[in-house]
């Protein structure tokens, strides 16, 4: 006698692969970084809104404009109407809407650095702004160093983050550059481990962390009292300053060519991997 085996049991798909990707202290410091980068990001614009422009050497005035590598602001227009302006050194561009002059909140045409929907808090308030960013400054450097010392121990930045040289060969690099470009991404026994592209940006980005760190305490007149070497290294307080707001949109650059590779990798995939550490073998990585 035989017994009947459910059609649902014969042609149910055979159950994908799950490899343990991202360990518990990777993902929750990966989201903490996602919010304490974002609110940092925002409330820095704040800051910045209050004196848009940058200089190089140990003080920057506003009788200093012609010293100035980079500024945004707002002169009137041939009709009478304020044009917003940005000059990244001899060059200018016409921002009008983004930068320099934007409408508020109330739909009026304002003069102002950043536009109001990308600062914390969104109205004028530089003390808000202050409050925020050095609150998230904090939680920024214990989730970093949460992050090092669990990689340093655990071995996950020897193991995945630090490219060893074999890796940084040129035509390894290469063949990296051109699998990403063509968007064929590894599957299977290969998604296990990081690539070159994705170590390289990694490691970027702590270095880029770290920089944002030192650059931050320099530019507080308490830590350049007690720690004047930060700013001899950085070659001076506004110097300091223009590398803290680079290395701020170099951030911002990762952050976006990161979000377009998950979309394109497969967001599903990726975005579970780092939410539960379990990754699909069987899609791109």
């Amino acid at each position: 006698m035989t017994t009947a085996i459910p059609m649902s049991e014969t042609m149910a798909p055979p159950q994908r692969p799950l490899f343990y990707r991202h360990a518990l202290l990777t993902r929750l410091t990966h989201w903490t970084n996602v919010l304490a980068v974002a609110v940092l990001l925002m409330s820095g614009l704040q800051i910045f809104n209050a004196h848009p422009g940058l200089y190089w050497g140990q003080y920057g005035a506003d009788a200093d404009v012609g010293k100035r590598w980079l500024e945004i602001g707002a002169i009137p227009g041939p009709d009478g109407a304020m044009a917003g302006k940005t000059r990244i050194g001899p060059l200018m561009f016409d921002t009008t809407g983004v930068l320099g002059v934007s409408n508020n909140g109330d739909g009026v045409s304002t003069a102002i650095g950043f536009p109001h929907w990308i600062t914390l808090p969104s109205a004028r308030d530089l003390a808000t702004g202050r409050r925020w960013h050095f609150f998230f400054a904090w939680v920024l450097i214990l989730n970093g160093l949460t992050y090092l010392v669990g990689g340093i121990v655990s071995g996950h930045l020897r193991k995945d983050i630090v490219p060893d040289l074999a890796e940084l060969r040129p035509s390894n690099i290469a063949h990296d550059i051109v699998s990403h470009a063509k968007l064929q991404f590894p599957k299977g026994e290969d998604a296990k481990r990081y690539h070159i592209l994705q170590k390289l940006a990694y490691s970027g980005v702590i270095v880029l962390l770290i920089l944002m760190v030192l650059t931050g305490l320099t530019m507080s007149p308490s830590n350049d009292a007690a720690w004047h070497w930060l700013s001899e290294m950085f070659g001076g307080r506004q110097s300091a300053r223009s590398i803290h707001f680079i290395a701020a949109w170099s951030i911002v650059a990762f952050v976006v060519v990161h979000v377009l590779m998950v979309l394109l990798a497969g967001p599903i995939n990726q975005i579970r991997s780092m939410i539960t550490g379990r990754f699909d073998l069987g899609d791109a990585a």
